[in-house]
């Protein structure tokens, strides 16, 4: 029996990637600055205010209002990372973000910080499970979700270039790593991370390397699963599902999310318009989810790698 490819792999936790490579940028850029809501510790800017005391606004627990301040320093010509716990940040702020930065095309890079179920012992109050719903469904506002501390790192310099808004979605549950340290982030494309011509799985943040687990598993029953990395979901890469549509077949997605509105709907959009073919889209289906720790939560909801798997498995039967 094949074992998993990260059952003794050392955890990172994306967060520290962000403020690491936040630091290094505003060195070398003063026009890089940080709003946060009262969360320097668990935005992890505690160095970046050490550091940088005079470009951290810490605008208290007023999220509308951190986004207009954000908005205004974009104005200014600043460089604002707006940083706040992903739940406040979307949900009590999007009015905002939908006419501060979406509508008014401002530059501000929006990073919600602890997403998903990463919250999971608080509670459906502080579940993260919408936002990319919420946002994918505004103009001018690019969503990315990186699947582990170098893509994190990848991202974060590609947001600081990058003339536009953006919503950054990072967890604080602790991932493999999975791409190269090389490794470069582009807007809109995949990356593969397995091939595979039996059907393929899509996932992309905590869920990727997952992903990467199933399809380890499910090489030892004769299936062959390519995985992509889908960092990038609002634009998404078309090319790249229409792609594993024609020549695997199936698709499967799997988001730290509720199954209406993310990733999977996203990935659905393209394959209906252009390539049906049998799908499946795992996440958390339609429901306030429960308490309990974020991994036990993704167990819960059919996202444990074995399940990934045993789902990959049953969606490769429809293909007959």
């Amino acid at each position: 029996m094949m074992s998993t490819p990260f059952k003794d792999a050392k955890l990172h936790d994306c967060r520290v990637s962000f403020v690491e490579t936040l630091e290094v940028l505003a060195e070398a850029n003063t026009d890089i600055v940080a709003v946060c809501n009262d969360s320097v510790g668990s935005s992890k800017l505690g160095d970046f205010k050490e550091r940088f005391p005079e470009r951290l606004i810490n605008v208290g627990i007023a999220e509308q209002n951190m986004v207009g301040v954000g908005a205004g320093l974009a104005n200014g010509g600043k460089i604002p990372f707006v940083c706040a716990a992903a739940p406040f940040l979307t949900g009590r702020a999007l009015e905002q973000i939908k006419a501060d930065v979406a509508y008014s095309e401002t530059n501000v890079k929006l990073v919600g910080i602890s997403s998903g179920l990463a919250y999971g012992d608080l509670g459906p109050t502080h579940h993260s499970i919408e936002d990319f719903a919420w946002i994918r469904a505004l103009p001018n506002v690019a969503v990315v979700a990186p699947a582990d501390r170098i893509e994190t790192a990848a991202v974060i310099k590609w947001a600081a270039a990058y003339e536009g808004g953006c919503f950054l979605r990072l967890s604080r549950v602790g991932v493999p790593d999975l791409l190269p340290e090389d490794h470069v982030f582009e807007l809109g494309k995949a990356n593969q991370l397995r091939d595979g011509s039996d059907l393929t799985i899509i996932a992309n943040g905590v869920l990727t390397h997952r992903a990467v687990e199933a399809s380890a598993l499910l090489e030892d029953r004769g299936i062959s699963a390519r995985v992509l990395n889908m960092a990038s979901v609002r634009p998404i890469d078309e090319a790249a599902i229409l792609s594993a549509a024609r020549e695997t077949g199936a698709i499967l997605t799997c988001e730290e999310h509720t199954t209406f509105g993310g990733l999977g709907s996203a990935v659905a959009e393209v394959v209906v318009e252009s390539h049906p073919v049998p799908m499946k889209r795992l996440g958390v289906p339609g429901v306030f989810a429960h308490t309990g720790s974020a991994n036990a939560l993704l167990d819960d909801f059919g996202m444990a790698s074995d399940a990934i798997a045993d789902s990959a498995a049953e969606l490769v039967k429809r293909k007959a």
